[in-house]
């Protein structure tokens, strides 16, 4: 038999529905995978108990007829989703031991349709950094590794390991979430496909929130079409979710395979950085080629305000955290050290609780919201969003779908980059205009750098176009017919 772990998603709902093999069988192959591979720290977290208990009942249901449409496949969850008694942190110190009497409503949406969980999975603290640094359990390992070199690289963050585990065959696919680029640049950094859906796609409810209008569901997975099939049973309308809209969810998986054929692509002047590395430009030159051989239409376009995104985003991202972030206080949940008195236990708490980089956010969430200061920062860059918005609704009278590069470079070893904040959040310079407009992004893996890394197309669709996003992806996979995986070296 094949290795199973190696399987995409499609081809394993295949093989079980054909009865090729049994979801315990291919259960216990990630569950070993997984073992094997602890080296990369992508799972904090395992549950092979649980996941072979599903797997039986999934077998169980299948033979009955009655299964659903993920019925058997292993996933891994990020620790941003509560998962009933399973033990939820965000990979936070501040949240302890918390082990949830509820489940957050993306993940039940899974295991209704017969998923397997297999675990949960690192990411950066609170979902705050690119490059799954801040966690309090310890850096994720990208499975990748620069040619001839054997430094340990970052997978991206915060979705790290989410990505890592995609990547190394850990599991069939994966959640991820996204606040300013956490689906798509570790999906960039692996050789994954990320997508975030259109704000209010998914529900928010029972994930740990960091910026709750930035905030997204989403998954990691191997191709496009497993993104597809993932999104479409994540997607929901929830009532527990004021901010969840009351839609359909498409079958999207149906778009992958369409072409794009008589569609707009547009191409954004302002996304031509200074300091945008020679191998991504050339990289987008080679997508923008591909989309017109698949017969679209190519048309520049402009985004003036790309250039205010990046800060505006850090000022309303770090706002909304410093107000979510007030309720870890030691009183209800999660770690508590004890004080001379209230004030001490609040402060105590939240000094040791809370990581360094956790901490600098939430001190320029504080800053920008207090009085004196609100107008000028907070009120400003809400005012800049708005500009955002109407740039990408003034582009998209002319273009179907708009093609960027996902990240400004390769994965980057540890170490590189976090010792500057500042050049840590120019990672995000690509993915946070989609965020702060709402708007539906992909990642694709579209080629190897000079040193053997994957790089990365996004593709941004309109508010509710992410038929699109799957159409000019699907395209995209066509083309570039990457199928480098790492190799294996843990």
């Amino acid at each position: 038999m094949t290795d199973l772990t190696a399987l995409t998603l499609a081809k394993a709902l295949d093989g079980l529905k054909s009865k090729q093999f049994s979801s315990v069988e291919l259960t216990q192959a990630f569950v070993s995978a997984i073992e094997g591979a602890r080296v990369l720290n992508a799972f904090i977290v395992e549950t092979p108990e649980k996941a072979l208990d599903m797997a039986r009942a999934s077998d169980a249901r299948r033979a009955k007829g009655k299964a659903g449409k993920l019925d058997g496949a292993p996933l891994g969850i990020k620790d941003l989703y509560c998962t009933k008694g399973v033990r939820t942190t965000a990979c936070s110190g501040i949240l302890g031991e918390f082990t949830p009497t509820y489940e957050s409503t993306v993940t039940q949406n899974l295991w209704d349709e017969g998923a397997v969980m297999l675990g949960k999975l690192n990411m950066d603290e609170f979902a705050m950094g690119s490059s799954n640094e801040t966690s309090r359990f310890g850096n994720v390992i990208n499975p990748w590794r620069r040619k001839g070199d054997n430094q340990g690289l970052t997978p991206g963050g915060s979705s790290g390991g989410s990505a890592a585990s995609v990547a190394a065959n850990l599991c069939l696919a994966a959640t991820a979430s996204d606040t300013g680029g956490s689906i798509r640049q570790p999906a960039a950094f692996t050789g994954t496909v990320g997508i975030k859906p259109t704000y209010g796609r998914a529900s928010r409810y029972g994930m740990v929130a960091f910026a709750s209008s930035l905030d997204q569901a989403g998954p990691i997975a191997k191709t496009v079409e497993d993104s597809a099939i993932l999104l479409e049973v994540m997607c929901s309308h929830d009532p527990k979710d004021s901010t969840s809209l009351d839609i359909k969810t498409p079958d999207w998986r149906k778009d992958v395979r369409k072409g794009v054929k008589g569609m707009k692509i547009g191409i954004p002047k302002e996304y031509r950085i200074e300091g945008l590395s020679e191998e991504i430009d050339a990289l987008w030159q080679q997508g923008i080629k591909w989309l017109k051989e698949a017969g679209a239409e190519i048309v520049d376009i402009s985004l003036p305000h790309t250039k205010y995104a990046l800060p505006a985003y850090y000022i309303v991202a770090p706002a909304e955290a410093s107000s979510n972030l007030a309720r870890y206080d030691g009183m209800r949940y999660g770690a508590r050290v004890e004080g001379n008195n209230l004030t001490g236990t609040y402060e105590g708490t939240r000094a040791s609780g809370f990581g360094k980089e956790v901490q600098r956010r939430l001190m320029i969430g504080t800053y920008v919201l207090s009085s004196g200061y609100y107008d000028a920062y907070y009120l400003r860059a809400q005012k800049v969003r708005t500009k955002i918005f109407q740039d990408f609704v003034e582009a998209f009278e002319k273009c179907d779908a708009i093609l960027t590069p996902a990240c400004p470079s390769p994965a980057f070893a540890f170490g590189e980059k976090s010792g500057d904040p500042v050049e840590m959040y120019l990672n995000d310079v690509f993915t946070v205009t989609a965020n702060l407009a709402g708007l539906p992004g992909i990642a694709v893996p579209a080629g190897l750098s000079a040193n053997g890394l994957p790089l990365g197309l996004q593709v941004i669709g309109k508010a509710l176009g992410e038929a699109a996003c799957f159409r000019v992806g699907g395209a995209l996979e066509d083309a570039a017919g990457f199928v480098a995986k790492p190799e294996r070296w843990w």
